[in-house]
């Protein structure tokens, strides 16, 4: 009888039940949120769904993000995916699958797109300084600035290359959690920062854009920026690859593969290894507060920095710049050129936007890899 007794109150208590912290069940419920928003509402669920899935695991469960044990013993399943992160695999992985999935014709044609992509930048070195002023050291104030490009990869690259792993969930999550609300974020600040006139400005069409000249460029690029800050070459090297896949014309399947199968597989293990990171003890304290304050502060500004600087423009081409498409100057491919379309359209259904909003979206996913380059130069991180 008491085998029996003592077998029951092994299997009681091994039920999640009687493990859960106030704080673990605080997570869950917002584990289901992210679900809603990402299966109810459609935002950015290729995102969200794994994250939270993730987030959800580890806080019924927090063995399976659990580190290898000083005695030898094996770590948790997401900790493998999480090394991976820590890497740089991960990240750099997805960058290969965006450059293979992107046409950078309209960057071509329109190479003054690359300041708006600079200005959207403004909110990650505003953040820098905020964090800084919030009382984080300069590497981890670095780290937290990214979230202003809208890019968790390379938000994740740079915490790990500057030794953040302690703040890299909240960072990874803040990033993440922000790039799929651009279409709730941006559009606000882009009606308060430009009138109905602006809205309504057509943009003339785009030059074609030859074939030898979408082949020129990832090459180009890489070889500029990578010799100029060299410890780009994983982010850069990948975006410019998997571009180079698509447009060579000659590994369609290599292209089809980076763009498709990899890119799926990738973004299964980084978001659920990601939402692994989000731990109660790890994710409700005041530091992760700060962090997702400052990656709101940093995005918000980002996207007025490029609606003004689109405004600046649209004054000096005399009246050839619609001031929208500086808000997709953030990293957040391809959602914030849908943005910028998006309320384009709401004052002229008529007003077709994506091609030129596309430029600085590109623009801003190589300005947010220079931005985190240029951080590890500063910190002599190779």
């Amino acid at each position: 009888m008491s085998y029996v007794v003592n077998t029951l109150d092994n299997l009681i208590h091994q039920t999640a039940f009687f493990n859960l912290t106030v704080g673990n069940y605080i997570m869950i419920v917002v584990a289901l949120f992210f679900l809603y928003l990402a299966i109810a509402k459609g935002f950015e669920p290729l995102l969200l769904v794994p994250i939270a899935f993730g987030m959800l695991l580890v806080n019924i469960y927090p063995d399976i993000i659990k580190p290898f044990g000083e005695g030898g013993e094996g770590g948790g399943l997401l900790y493998y995916f999480y090394i991976l992160d820590e890497w740089a695999i991960f990240p750099s992985l997805i960058f290969m699958g965006v450059g293979a999935m992107t046409d950078f014709g309209p960057l071509i044609a329109n190479p003054k797109s690359f300041l708006l992509g600079a200005a959207a930048q403004f909110g990650i070195f505003t953040a820098y300084f905020g964090a800084i002023w919030m009382g984080f050291n300069d590497k981890a104030a670095a780290a937290i600035s990214i979230i202003g490009g809208a890019d968790g990869p390379t938000s994740i690259f740079l915490a790990g290359k500057l030794g953040q792993s302690a703040i890299m969930g909240p960072i990874a999550v803040a990033a993440y959690s922000y790039m799929s609300l651009v279409p709730i974020i941006q559009p606000p600040i882009m009606k308060l920062l430009t009138t109905e006139k602006e809205r309504q400005i057509k943009m003339e069409q785009l030059r074609p854009v030859s074939k030898l000249e979408k082949i020129l460029f990832p090459i180009v690029v890489t070889v500029v920026v990578c010799l100029i800050l060299p410890t780009t070459a994983p982010l850069v090297g990948m975006l410019m690859l998997g571009n180079l896949f698509r447009e060579s014309g000659v590994v369609r399947q290599l292209q089809e593969t980076a763009s498709n199968a990899l890119m799926y597989i990738v973004v299964i293990l980084l978001g659920t290894s990601v939402g692994a990171t989000t731990s109660a003890e790890a994710f409700l304290n005041m530091a992760t507060i700060k962090i997702v304050i400052l990656g709101l502060i940093a995005f918000a500004i980002g996207t007025a920095a490029g609606v003004l600087f689109g405004k600046l423009m649209c004054v000096l081409t005399g009246g050839k710049v619609n001031p929208l498409i500086g808000s997709a100057g953030v990293s957040a491919v391809p959602m914030a050129a849908r943005v910028s379309q998006k309320v384009g359209a709401e004052s002229d259904p008529t007003n077709f936007l994506l091609m030129h909003a596309m430029g600085p979206n590109v623009a801003g996913v190589i300005g947010t890899a220079v931005a985190a380059g240029t951080f590890m130069a500063i910190f002599g991180v190779f």
